[in-house]
């Protein structure tokens, strides 16, 4: 039995899931109904019934258990799903690889099955109100991969995206033009090997855990003054350290 919920209602997040396996759904469905915050909208066993919900009663948020029918393939086509309620992959094992592809089509969560309960019910009310979820560690995997030295002006820049600055405050900040700033974020997407500002901003993230690695500057480019900031938070970015052994 499923609670009624009113779209507009955010005070109460909205779940439709995506499970094969009834025990783990039924384990759910037992402690959101204790809960006054969250509520399940739906539990499907096939993603086709779960695509047909998700555009007709649109949820908080969409819980996908990465099942074996969770392929490649199946990321690829998560765009309708990801136009209409953001994506928690529920995962149990998976690879880098599979993370990286699923944040890149555009899922803002992935959240281990074994974390204790209050974090889970965090992670679905997180990602509901538009942040992301990605643990610590899972970061430091998917950036150590992909390692890349920036120059000054280029560190300095991400650096500045990180914080959640947009790209007019950006330019403000760097005395640049918004539009030189669009120029620089096409090509260090390209050498940086990702696809929008979120992976980039992770990409930050290892940079600033690691310490800055600079190339010289090409000769005689002058440096922009950049206001100091602080480098952490991320506005939008939800990071989360692994709970000790045997925490539930």
């Amino acid at each position: 039995m499923f609670a009624e919920y009113a779209p507009g209602d955010r005070e109460i997040t909205s779940v439709a899931v995506y499970s094969d396996q009834p025990i783990l759904a039924a384990g759910l469905e037992a402690v959101v109904s204790e809960r006054k915050d969250c509520t399940l909208s739906g539990i499907f066993a096939t993603l086709g019934l779960l695509m047909e919900h998700v555009g007709a009663c649109r949820p908080s948020v969409v819980l996908l258990d990465v099942t074996p029918a969770v392929t490649f393939s199946t990321l690829s086509n998560l765009k309708p799903l990801v136009d209409v309620a953001p994506v928690i992959l529920w995962v149990n094992a998976v690879s880098t690889e599979f993370v990286s592809k699923a944040l890149a089509s555009g899922v803002r969560g992935i959240l281990r099955q074994s974390l204790p309960i209050e974090l889970q019910i965090k992670c679905l009310r997180t990602v509901a109100v538009g942040d992301l979820w990605v643990e610590q560690p899972l970061c430091e995997e998917l950036l150590n991969a992909r390692r890349v030295r920036l120059t000054r002006r280029e560190y300095q820049l991400v650096s500045l995206l990180a914080q959640g600055l947009k790209n007019k405050e950006i330019a403000y900040a760097m005395t640049l033009s918004e539009g030189t700033v669009k120029v620089y974020l096409t090509r260090l997407f390209r050498k940086v090997g990702v696809s929008d500002r979120f992976e980039l901003a992770l990409f930050a993230l290892n940079k600033f855990l690691v310490g800055p690695a600079y190339e010289l500057e090409p000769a005689g480019e002058v440096l922009p003054r950049v206001r100091a900031s602080p480098a952490l938070p991320f506005r939008n970015f939800a990071s989360v350290a692994c709970p000790a052994a045997g925490g539930r």
